[in-house]
C-alpha cells in the first residue's frame, strides 16, 4: 500500500519518460443528490492551485519540466494524470498529492470552470448524437447515479459553491485511491513516494464493489422509448440496454458481440446499414467498462428519408443476436478484434498506467485482460447467444431529430416486439 492508496509499479525501457495515473475510486456516479456535475467540477479545480503553489505557479512548474498534466472524471472514478522525465519526478509526484490533499479550491478558479462546464453542456444540448444518448441514459437509469453525463445538470451546476466542493473533496479519497506509475521508474521509487506524497489518510468508508451505484432502472417505471426533437435533417437512433459490469461471468460475451456488431469496417452494422443499404453514415456500439450496469448500445446516424429503414435494421440486428447462433468464422474475426483492441490499447506507458490503475480501481485482479485471453479459445458462438438472451432481453430507444420523423419512428417502434412489450 502506497501513500496513495494501492501502488502499481510498472517499469518500462523509455527515453526517461514516466507516466503517473492516479485513479480515485469516486467519479460522477458518487454525486450527491442536486450536486450533479459536483465531482467533474471538483476534478476540474484540481490542479488549480494546490498544496504551496497557485494556479500559475503549478502551471509554470508543470511547463517548465516540459510536462504534461490533467484531470478527467469518469462515472466511476477521477483520473489524475501526469507524463514527465523520470528525472523530474521528484518535483512533479508530489503535485499529485498536493491536489488530491491540499485543493485551494478558488472562487474565482470554481467559477471559471463551472462556466467552462455550462458552456460544454450546451454544445451538447446542440449535438443530436449527445441528446439522443442522454436520453438513452435517461431512459435505462433514471435519477440514478449512471443517469446523467459526468459533467453534470446546468440547474445542478449553477448550485454548487465552494462548501459543496470543500465536501466532496474531503470525502474524495474515502473509498481509495490506485496509483500506478510506467515507464522509467526513478530510483528507489517506493520508498521516495512516501516523502514525495505523504502518508495517506485513513479511508472512511469500505472500498466495496458499485458500491456508489444502483444497477438500473426499475421495471414498474421503465419506458421502451425516448423521443428528444431537433431541428435537424440528421437522425440519431440510439437502441440498446443496461446489462452488467466490467469483469461479469458474462462481460466478455458481450465484448465478443460488441467487436462483431460494430468494431471496424467488417462489424455486422457496417457492412448491414453503409455498405448494403447504404442508409447511414455513423454506426457502432457502445459498451464501456463500468463498475455497475454498463451500457451496451447500438447507434447510427442517418438522415430523415432513410430513418424507418435504419431503425428496421438496428431491430433486425438486435433480434439476429438474441435469437440466432453467428458463424464460426464471425466468431473467430470478433476475437482477433477483442485482442487487437487490447494490443493497441497498451502501447504507451500512459495507456499501460490507465489500464493497470483502471482495474484495480474497478476492484479486478491485475492480469483481468491475461485471464480473459485466456478464455477466449474456449468460448464457443453458442454462449454469446445465450449471455445475450439473459442481458440483451430488453432494450430501449432514443431517438433526436425532426418531430415528424419520430413520430412515424415511435410508430414503428411500438409496432415492434420490442416496443409492445
Amino acid at each position: 500500500m502506497s501513500s496513495c492508496g494501492d501502488l502499481i509499479l510498472d517499469p518500462v525501457s523509455t527515453a526517461g519518460v514516466l507516466s503517473a495515473k492516479l485513479w480515485i475510486r469516486r467519479g460522477s456516479s458518487c454525486d450527491p443528490a442536486g450536486q450533479r456535475g459536483g465531482h467533474q467540477l471538483l476534478g476540474s479545480v484540481l490542479s488549480r492551485g494546490c498544496g504551496p503553489l497557485d494556479h500559475l505557479e503549478l502551471a509554470d512548474l508543470v511547463e517548465g519540466c516540459g510536462a504534461g498534466l490533467r484531470c478527467d472524471t469518469h462515472e466511476d472514478g477521477i483520473l489524475i494524470s501526469l507524463k514527465c522525465r523520470d528525472l523530474d519526478a521528484d518535483r512533479l509526484l508530489p503535485a499529485l498529492g498536493w491536489m488530491v490533499r491540499q485543493p485551494h479550491l478558488e472562487e474565482k478558479q470554481i467559477a471559471l470552470e463551472r462556466d467552462l462546464s455550462l458552456q460544454a453542456l450546451q454544445r451538447q444540448r446542440e449535438d443530436p448524437f449527445h441528446r439522443a444518448f442522454d436520453g438513452w441514459r435517461q431512459l435505462a437509469y433514471g435519477p440514478g447515479p449512471y443517469g446523467h453525463d459526468p459533467l453534470g445538470i446546468s440547474t445542478d451546476l449553477q448550485g454548487i459553491q465552494r462548501p459543496e466542493l470543500m465536501q466532496l473533496a474531503a470525502e474524495i479519497e474515502s473509498r481509495g485511491s490506485t496509483l500506478a506509475l510506467s515507464g522509467a521508474l526513478p530510483d528507489r521509487v517506493s520508498e521516495r513516494l512516501e516523502e514525495w506524497l505523504g502518508p495517506a489518510p485513513n479511508a472512511t468508508t469500505t472500498v466495496e464493489r458499485n458500491a456508489c451505484h444502483s444497477e438500473r432502472r426499475s421495471g414498474t417505471d421503465r419506458r421502451s422509448i425516448g423521443l428528444h426533437p431537433l431541428a435537424t435533417e440528421q437522425v440519431v437512433l440510439m437502441l440498446g440496454q443496461a446489462t452488467l459490469p466490467h469483469g461479469h461471468p458474462d462481460d466478455l460475451a458481450l465484448r465478443l458481440l460488441q467487436a462483431h456488431l460494430g468494431s471496424g469496417m467488417s462489424c455486422l452494422l457496417f457492412r448491414r446499414l453503409r455498405e448494403e443499404h447504404g442508409v447511414a453514415y455513423d454506426v457502432g456500439v457502445h459498451h464501456p467498462a463500468r463498475a455497475a450496469a454498463a451500457p451496451f448500445v447500438m447507434h447510427a446516424s442517418t438522415g430523415v428519408d432513410r430513418a424507418a429503414l435504419s431503425l428496421d435494421l438496428l431491430i433486425r440486428s438486435w433480434d439476429e443476436v438474441l435469437h440466432q447462433t453467428i458463424a464460426q468464422s464471425d466468431l473467430q474475426l470478433a476475437a482477433a478484434k477483442f485482442r487487437g483492441h487490447l494490443a493497441h490499447a497498451s502501447q504507451t506507458t500512459g495507456q499501460r498506467a490507465e489500464r493497470r490503475a483502471q482495474l484495480r480501481g474497478l476492484n479486478l485482479p491485475d492480469d483481468h485482460d491475461q485471464i480473459c485471453l485466456k478464455q477466449l479459445d474456449q468460448l464457443q458462438a453458442s454462449d454469446l447467444r445465450d449471455a445475450a438472451g439473459r442481458h440483451l432481453q430488453q432494450p430501449q430507444l432514443s431517438l433526436c431529430g425532426p418531430s415528424e420523423t419520430l413520430a412515424t419512428l415511435e410508430h414503428l417502434w411500438n409496432q415492434s416486439d420490442y416496443g409492445s412489450a
